[in-house]
């Protein structure tokens, strides 16, 4: 994860998201999972300050693995994604279509988890903020 910037923030935040096909319907095959990752790719034309670190699919869900600024809500994100995916896979496939017959496309949950650097280090960081005021060198425990 690289440390992105706003004009008034710093953040480094990345998120595994998963959601899944509505009735956990197996549609999602290698030529369907091409234009999904096309779809989702093409997504961050609208969205330029989301990133996309990685892809996969199983025939029913999606595994993603994205950074966005804190100026966007988990749930707003996913919103977005789900929706132009299945607007894009609903007009490129016409056996989606007929599928759901108007219906939605994806689950109307979906699992989301931060991804961020070693707990442990960052417990340590906060427990030594005050000590380098002090003078006392502690940079060795951190590499």
């Amino acid at each position: 994860m690289r440390i992105r910037e706003l004009s008034h923030s710093v953040y480094q935040t990345a998120y595994h998201i998963v959601w899944g096909t509505k009735y956990r319907r197996k549609f999602i095959k290698d030529y369907v999972k091409v234009e999904l990752v096309k779809s989702l790719y093409k997504i961050l034309k609208r969205f330029p300050s989301w990133y996309i670190l990685k892809i996969n699919t199983d025939v029913d869900h999606v595994h993603l693995l994205i950074e966005f600024p804190p100026t966007y809500s988990i749930s707003s994100v996913v919103r977005e994604l789900k929706t132009y995916t299945s607007i894009d896979l609903r007009k490129r496939f016409p056996f989606i279509r007929k599928m759901y017959d108007g219906g939605t496309l994806w689950s109307c949950g979906y699992f989301v988890s931060t991804v961020g650097i070693n707990e442990d280090l960052i417990k340590k960081y906060i427990d030594r903020q005050n000590t380098k005021d002090r003078g006392i060198d502690i940079s060795s425990e951190f590499s």
